[in-house]
């Protein structure tokens, strides 16, 4: 078998699609493996021992670069093609690669219609981002069983950074927080992490997050947070959630790496229905409402006349109570 699995992005579908080489690998110990993703992202994948090769498409190269890519790609003769992106890109990519076997992740758009307009939930219970990347490859004869983590693999310069970084603020015991997320709505408000830290004084908290994420200023104030906000890339976010003694996230790339790297990990889960951790190391944290889910990737907008009820009903004291216990 010679196989090329497709995921652009996101960043955490990408993190969830990392259990799929090892989980074919398992059953075909000699099958040889490339995977094709966004090249801002690859690097999630450079230190992967399941896959052989891996192909970066720069996006901003466009159609012309896609088109290079693909011939390159046509010249590797694979016996199979395993799309777990489903776009544009990925079926011109299927397309024009003629011969090998094809899986495409379906989208169950009727599905999805089914439950974000009417709530109708005809998904399999419960949610699961990886489960539901890898349970089509059972039309290939494999039989879904999730690969142990860790499934994120680290290399030691990253994890020397990583440990660089902490040696600055003299910290080695501490929780990592991610209260970030693409969408304002997947957020649990800024105070509600104040009010965790406040909790737990004797704790240090390290905050990760993007260089746009101005709001996680708001925690400066608090002397047992480090805010790191800006000031890592996602290999060095990564390293540091591995030295961690346990993640809090919101619904968003990070918390896969938590779980990928098979962390203990909270997860807030608000409007988002899709992308659901997979692993017992997680423990979800969501409250039942009418409303939920209310949209795809949680871009909203809030259909709940108290906004961001999801929530907002996940109390910092709640979330203090789960933490300690997974500690």
């Amino acid at each position: 078998m010679k196989l090329l699995i497709i995921r652009f992005s996101s960043i955490g579908d990408l993190t969830q699609s990392l259990s799929i080489p090892s989980f074919v690998k398992s059953y075909v110990p000699q099958a040889e493996i490339h995977f094709i993703t966004r090249a801002d992202l690859a690097p999630l994948l450079h230190n992967h021992p399941n896959v052989n090769r891996l192909w970066a498409l720069e996006k901003s190269l466009g159609l012309t670069g896609l088109l290079k890519l693909i011939t390159q790609l046509r010249n590797e003769n694979y016996t199979h093609i395993y799309d777990a992106h489903n776009n544009l890109r990925s079926a011109l990519i299927r397309f024009l690669i003629l011969k090998p076997k094809k899986l495409v992740r379906p989208m169950y758009r009727l599905k999805r219609l089914l439950l974000i307009r009417f709530h109708i939930n005809l998904f399999e219970k419960p949610f699961s981002g990886q489960r539901d990347l890898i349970k089509p490859l059972e039309k290939w004869g494999f039989k879904f069983r999730l690969p142990s983590a860790p499934q994120l693999f680290l290399d030691q310069e990253v994890r020397k950074q990583a440990e660089h970084i902490l040696n600055q603020h003299h910290v080695t015991d501490f929780i990592t927080l991610a209260p970030s997320a693409t969408y304002e709505l997947k957020r649990w408000p800024i105070g509600y992490w104040k009010k965790l830290v406040q909790l737990n004084p004797d704790k240090k908290f390290i905050v990760l997050a993007g260089p746009a994420d101005h709001f996680t200023s708001e925690l400066n104030t608090e002397k047992n947070v480090i805010n790191l906000t800006g000031q890592t890339n996602l290999l060095q976010s990564a390293a540091i959630i591995e030295k961690s003694q346990a993640a809090v996230c919101n619904d968003t790339g990070l918390l896969h790496f938590a779980e990928q790297l098979g962390k203990p990990a909270i997860a807030l889960m608000g409007p988002a229905p899709f992308g659901f951790p997979s692993r017992s190391s997680t423990r979800i944290l969501e409250k039942e409402l009418w409303c939920r889910p209310c949209s795809k990737h949680g871009q909203g907008p809030c259909k709940n006349s108290n906004f961001q009820e999801c929530l907002r009903l996940i109390s910092p004291e709640d979330v203090s109570r789960n933490l300690n216990q997974i500690l």
